[in-house]
């Protein structure tokens, strides 16, 4: 999709669809404003066409309702879709992002190739128009996206080529490194939602290590892959316990971007990957175990991360590190009672084998540390418990400092990610001692989501860490807003806004 910029009016633009936007309340209001003249200006064209469809509309501007109507060739463009934005007080910038992607799907299914639309959302609630831009830059892309890879037919919807956001003001190249970066980081979104849309039986841990290694050449930042023999002269019994029942070789991905050479600050950002897990020997029952195949979207969310922030190069540190695995049962899978010892040298009662998830990252953040990193965020599908607490419209977070917990809520918060921190009260920890080794891996059904990222944390020792679980975030049955149904791709926007806010 070409997205560019035009500073002129609306009514002279060539294309299939104009998108005009109109606030709840704002027709009645009686108030001169710029959409108004220039609906005015249209409905004089269009013979009172305007006045006539507005009269029977109910609530005209009622957030997400769309009105198409054709110009009959009397206009530049042939239809013209009227955008209701809710109403002004209730606009956020992630508003704006949805309301994009739900209007350019409207336009798709109109056979629209070219889409022009009116910037909106300036003024109100202090957006500024390089806000605007750049989040109608991704929901125009993250909106759109489809994953029709399999389908036999590829699916002939008409794609959208040229998407162009008109009325902006400002220097040319300012708009236009705008809407690159956004276009970066949505592409990177959606190329996360393809590998977690895929199949297990193709997105292996060897595929997603294979996909690392093509993405760090083509970025010229560093690559490392560990195989099961490196692993086992680390002593990562934690992970390779996970490992062990399935024939799929595990891996641990390593990709690391210097930004700032003169640093010692490195962060790490840690993703869990288990291309598939089917419980183990716990056994998942079988309704919804095909889900289980995004069970790495932890993983494919830092490897997305790492393919925005090679390309946009922030002025920071950053190494990615996704432990890849699949749970399965077999004659040699880990066992419930099992006692494993992880890298870091502490051991663990095994209470049940659907707890992989802690026992690939504990290792995996052990080995971060032995890396130099100074502070680690995690991601992981990490526990049905939060789904539980949270549902499906917000994160769940741990951490054990403050300020580092603080800069990550705040770089979320400016993508429009939805994330909420959970208490970590010492007493939680309590559930996680084992009597015949250091910790378990279950402190039972209580509390699951925070004594999971409460374990984790015995890893971290001293090194700050966030622990975000996306369990409820990581996926959507229905198109959503600029999410489609599948994988989301959770987490890289928050992630690569960190990398940015890291710059020293």
């Amino acid at each position: 999709m070409n997205i560019a910029i035009d500073i002129g009016p609306g009514t002279d633009v060539v294309c299939d669809t104009l998108i005009l936007n109109i606030f709840e309340g704002e027709l009645a209001a009686n108030e001169t404003t710029k959409i108004l003249d220039t609906l005015d200006t249209l409905d004089t064209v269009l013979n009172d066409q305007f006045s006539e469809v507005i009269q029977e509309m109910p609530c005209c501007g009622k957030y997400g309702e769309t009105t198409v109507i054709h110009t009959l060739g009397k206009l530049k463009t042939k239809k013209i879709i009227l955008l209701g934005l809710g109403k002004k007080e209730d606009l956020t910038i992630d508003r704006i992002r949805s309301l994009t992607a739900l209007v350019m799907r409207t336009a798709q299914k109109i056979c629209s190739r070219s889409v022009a639309s009116t910037i909106y959302g300036i003024g109100v609630a202090g957006i500024t128009a390089h806000q605007a831009i750049h989040a109608m830059v991704e929901g125009a892309i993250l909106g759109t996206y489809d994953f029709d890879y399999y389908k036999s037919e590829r699916n002939n919807q008409t794609a959208i080529e040229t998407f162009t956001i008109i009325g902006a003001e400002g220097q040319p190249n300012e708009l236009t490194a705008i809407i690159n970066t956004a276009r970066i980081i949505a592409e990177s979104v959606n190329y996360a939602r393809d590998m977690i849309n895929h199949p297990a039986h193709y997105m292996t841990p060897s595929k997603m290590a294979s996909l690392a290694c093509e993405l760090a050449k083509r970025l010229d930042i560093e690559y490392l892959c560990l195989s099961r023999e490196e692993m086992q002269c680390h002593g990562m019994g934690a992970l390779l316990a996970v490992a062990q029942g399935s024939v799929e070789q595990p891996k641990i991905i390593i990709l690391k971007y210097i930004g700032n050479p003169t640093s010692q600050d490195l962060t790490a950002f840690v993703g869990k990957g288990v291309t598939f897990d089917s419980g183990g020997i716990s056994l998942k029952p079988s309704q919804n175990m095909d889900e289980m195949k995004r069970d790495m979207a932890g993983g494919a969310a830092v490897l997305g991360a790492m393919m925005a922030i090679g390309r946009l190069k922030p002025k920071s540190n950053i190494v990615g590190i996704i432990p890849c695995v699949e749970n399965m049962p077999s004659g040699g899978a880990f066992r419930p009672g099992d006692i494993i010892t992880a890298m870091s040298g502490k051991t663990i009662e095994i209470i049940t084998t659907d707890a992989e998830g802690r026992l690939i990252l504990a290792d995996a953040i052990t080995y971060a540390k032995k890396l130099g990193a100074t502070r680690i965020v995690d991601l992981a599908t990490l526990t049905g418990a939060c789904v539980i607490a949270l549902g499906t419209v917000t994160s769940a977070v741990i951490a054990n400092d403050q300020e580092w917990c603080q800069m990550v809520l705040k770089a979320a918060t400016k993508t429009g990610e939805k994330m909420w921190e959970l208490p970590s009260f010492p007493e939680y920890t309590e559930q996680i001692k084992s009597s015949i080794a250091d910790l378990k891996n279950s402190g039972g059904r209580p509390a699951g989501a925070i004594t999971a990222g409460l374990f984790l944390e015995q890893f971290a020792d001293k090194t700050p860490l966030v622990h975000i679980d996306i369990a409820g975030t990581a996926e959507t049955d229905k198109d959503k807003g600029y999410n489609r149904k599948g994988g989301t791709g959770v987490g890289i926007r928050s992630l690569v806004q960190l990398a940015f806010d890291l710059e020293q």
